[in-house]
This record gives structure tokens, C-alpha cells and sequence, in this order.
């Protein structure tokens, strides 16, 4: 049973990494948010503190806000930004407001979230929030008085969480380190393919480090448009035929009993190659887990966070690998390396391990947060798993190539500072891109001392 939990669990991270390509694609689909251009990166950081539903893009998003939506977003904002645990302030007097949609009522009750703390807040909500940039105005002024919409009653309350974090100095840390070489900076991110809105905002350090960086390295720019039309050719069968061809029909059973258990359409799975398909059931299960959208949990990602942010900022996205080589990867799988690759997750499916999986990935959302390498390194430990032809090929030979690339950076003449973001497991298994850089005379240092 220890064998397969391993071997499960190795699987289930590269398919968290498939998961955060697939989805781009589908996303493309849906219709366009009503959001102003202003608005646009405030959002995309905003939009992971789980503090409103994106479904508001849609609905009314630039109309005024009702007291209901507006209730909703001051309750989770609240909620949020409790979660700091921070100590409470005992001379706290909230500041007096009407409880309509007001700007201003608006900003004197997000300034009472914040003064039951002991923070230097302060006793005046409009100078407290204009001096920390949280209510900015415009031409116009401040407006006090006018109703607020929904877009502008969201990015005040955005602001405010993400600048209460940075004033704790708290934040999502992720598990980072630094590495030079004269006047050539390069700062290494270890990624979950996927998240949760307790991993955000991100740590203030981490932010500006990203920020100053002249160009952002991933394994694979995920908006890269050939890229995901090639993978959309390749996960799916041509038609008339189907993975009923391609497996056992013992594999099969298996196939149809999970479909059956989950009430998904049979005539839909049956049309996705080994790999594809487990990678979709893996994004079914870990979204019935932690109760969020496979749609949310990709963009709650962190590879995906700094994709958009980079692109925001037009600034150079560099591919250590590619769409087009991960995909090259599993279809490169032989039919019966694919085929034990999916019945793992079948097998994780119809007969759940005593020790969850889902449990562990928890546990890597929680030392991320926290910056917890050696807690991270050790769970890390437990998805290298038996030899095996899918493990050969997600953690080896890729680590060495994408090291030599990033040496290729340090030793160019021409300096620089990148910010490095791969998955985790590339910085704390064994022979990993930290033990190519170290091997090489490179010395790692942890991001946080």
C-alpha cells in the first residue's frame, strides 16, 4: 500500500503541472469580464484572496454595488485579513457610518476592519487610507459621497488586504532562494502548479523581488497560443477511436466504474488519451477536495500568477521548456508506461489510501505559505516513489537541461536579474536544478535570511 501511495502521489504532481496548461484553453472560452482597463492588474492579484466571487465580473461588475454584494465583500474581507491572527487593539472605537454604498461609508467601514488591530492606523479613516495609497481618487477627487460600484468597492478592499499583509509583514513566502554570479541576479521559485486563497497575497519581499526583475523564466509559457492548440491535438483521440483501444479491459472496467461513481460521461472520458485523462480526473478530485472550481484552482496557481503578472507588465516571459516539450514528454510514454500511469490514478480513485493525497498537497499549500523548505524538502520525499518510466521521465534529465540554461544566464556578460519560477520539485528532491547549480560552483542561497 506504501509502494502505491508513492508511486500515486509522484503522479498526481505531474498532474497538477498538465492541469495548468489545459486550463488556459478552456478559459479562453468564456465571455469577457466587464472590467475597466484601470482595474485590470489590481484584479488579477485581487482576485485570488477569495474575498469576492469572479462570477461579479459578469454580473454588473461597473454597476453600483448593493448593500448585499457590498456586506458579502466587507465580510470576506474581514474574514481575510482575521486570519493574520494579529494582536487586537484595545482602545479600538470604531469610526461611526450609515450603511449605505457610499464611497465614503464604504471606506470608513474597511477602516474599522483594520483599526481592531494594533496597527498604526491612526484615527481618521480617509487621511489613514489615502497616506497607504488604498483610496486614490482622481481627477474628479475622492468623490466621498457617490455611490460606489461593484469594480471600485472591490479594488478599495484589495488594496486594503493586500497592504494590511505587507504592514504585517505576512504573506504567502514560497520556498526561494538567490543565486549570483557578478552583476547577474537570479532568483529561484519553487511552484504548486495549482492553489488555494490562503497562499496569497504574497509575501511583500518575494513581490518586489519579481517586480525589479528583468525577465520571468518558467518550464512553460501556459498563453503561449501554439503551444496549447498542440496540446488540444494531442490529449484527444482522432475520431473513431477511443482509450478503449489503447488499454486492458480490466483498465477499462476501471474506467467505467469511476465514471459511474462520479456520474461523468462515459463518451466524454473515453475520448482523452491515458495521460489527458488522468490529468482530468486528478482536477475533478482535487477540486471535489478542496471545494474550489478546477478553474479557480489553476488560477490560484502560482506559475499562473506570475505568467499574467509578467505579461501586465510586458515584461519577457523565457521558456526553459515548453508546452510543446512537456507534451512530448507523456506522449513520448510508451502505451503501457501511459496506461500504469492511469490505472495509479484510477486505482487512487475507487480505492482511496488510508494516507490522502490530497492531505499531502495540503501540506505542501502550508510549508509554501510559510516558507518552509525543510518541512517542504521532507514531504517532497515521499512522491519520489519506485523506479518507474513516468518517474525517469518527470525528474532527471529535465532538471540538468533547464540548470544549464539558467548557468547560461549567470555566465553572460551582458548582467541581469531573472526570476526563476518551476515547479517545486525541481529545487528539493534529489539531483535536482539546485544540485546541477551547486555542482557547478554555484552557491544556492535560501531567498529569506
Amino acid at each position: 500500500m506504501k509502494k502505491l501511495f508513492k508511486s500515486t502521489v509522484a503522479t498526481f504532481l505531474a498532474m497538477i503541472m498538465m492541469l495548468s496548461m489545459i486550463i488556459p484553453a478552456m478559459a479562453a472560452e468564456q465571455q469577457t469580464p466587464d472590467i475597466s482597463e484601470w482595474a485590470i492588474e489590481a484584479l488579477h492579484e485581487g482576485e485570488k484572496f477569495g474575498i469576492f466571487p469572479m462570477e461579479w465580473y459578469y454580473d454588473g461588475f461597473r454597476s453600483e454595488i448593493s448593500l448585499e454584494r457590498l456586506n458579502t465583500l466587507l465580510s470576506l474581507t474581514e474574514k481575510k485579513i482575521a486570519s493574520l491572527n494579529l494582536e487586537k487593539n484595545k482602545n479600538y472605537k470604531p469610526v461611526s457610518y450609515k450603511e449605505d454604498n457610499s464611497r465614503g461609508d464604504i471606506i470608513n467601514r474597511l477602516y474599522n476592519i483594520v483599526a481592531q488591530y494594533d496597527l498604526p492606523v491612526g484615527n481618521e479613516a480617509v487621511d489613514y487610507l489615502k497616506e497607504r495609497k488604498v483610496l486614490r481618487g482622481s481627477s474628479k477627487g475622492l468623490q466621498l459621497e457617490k455611490s460606489a460600484t461593484t469594480e471600485q468597492a472591490v479594488i478599495l478592499a484589495v488594496r486594503l488586504v493586500k497592504d494590511t499583509y505587507h504592514l504585517a509583514q505576512q504573506g504567502g513566502k514560497g520556498v526561494a532562494w538567490v543565486v549570483e554570479n557578478d552583476d547577474t541576479v537570479v532568483y529561484l521559485l519553487g511552484s504548486i502548479h495549482v492553489g488555494i486563497p490562503e497562499l496569497y497575497p504574497f509575501n511583500e519581499k518575494l513581490l518586489t523581488a519579481f517586480n525589479q526583475s528583468d525577465a520571468l523564466l518558467v518550464e512553460a509559457n501556459l498563453y503561449d497560443s501554439e503551444g496549447i492548440q498542440y496540446l488540444i491535438e494531442k490529449a484527444m483521440y482522432e475520431e473513431g477511436t477511443t482509450i478503449k483501444d489503447a488499454v486492458s479491459e480490466e483498465t477499462y472496467a476501471k474506467i467505467e466504474k469511476v465514471a459511474q461513481k462520479h456520474n461523468l460521461p462515459l463518451e466524454q472520458l473515453i475520448m482523452q488519451k491515458p495521460w489527458t485523462l488522468s490529468s482530468t480526473l486528478t482536477s475533478l478530485s482535487l477540486s471535489e477536495f478542496f471545494g474550489i472550481s478546477v478553474e479557480e484552482m489553476n488560477n490560484y496557481g502560482v506559475d499562473n500568477y506570475f505568467l499574467l503578472s509578467a505579461l501586465l507588465q510586458e515584461k519577457p516571459i523565457i521558456e526553459l521548456e515548453g508546452i510543446k516539450t512537456q507534451v512530448d514528454m507523456f506522449e513520448g510514454l510508451s502505451p503501457e508506461g501511459q496506461e500504469d500511469y492511469l490505472v495509479e490514478t484510477l486505482d487512487s480513485i475507487l480505492e482511496p489510501n488510508e494516507e490522502s493525497q490530497y492531505g499531502l498537497i495540503q501540506d505542501w499549500f502550508n510549508h509554501w505559505e510559510n516558507g518552509d523548505i525543510e518541512n517542504f524538502a521532507k514531504s517532497m520525499q515521499v512522491i519520489e516513489g519506485e523506479p518507474s518510466e513516468f518517474n525517469k521521465a518527470l525528474i532527471g534529465l529535465r532538471d540538468q537541461k533547464m540548470a544549464e540554461k539558467i548557468m547560461a544566464l549567470l555566465e553572460d556578460k551582458e548582467k541581469g536579474t531573472y526570476f526563476v519560477v518551476v515547479g517545486s520539485a525541481h529545487f528539493l528532491v534529489d539531483k535536482t536544478i539546485r544540485y546541477y547549480l551547486e555542482e557547478n560552483g554555484y552557491d544556492v542561497k535560501p531567498f529569506y535570511q
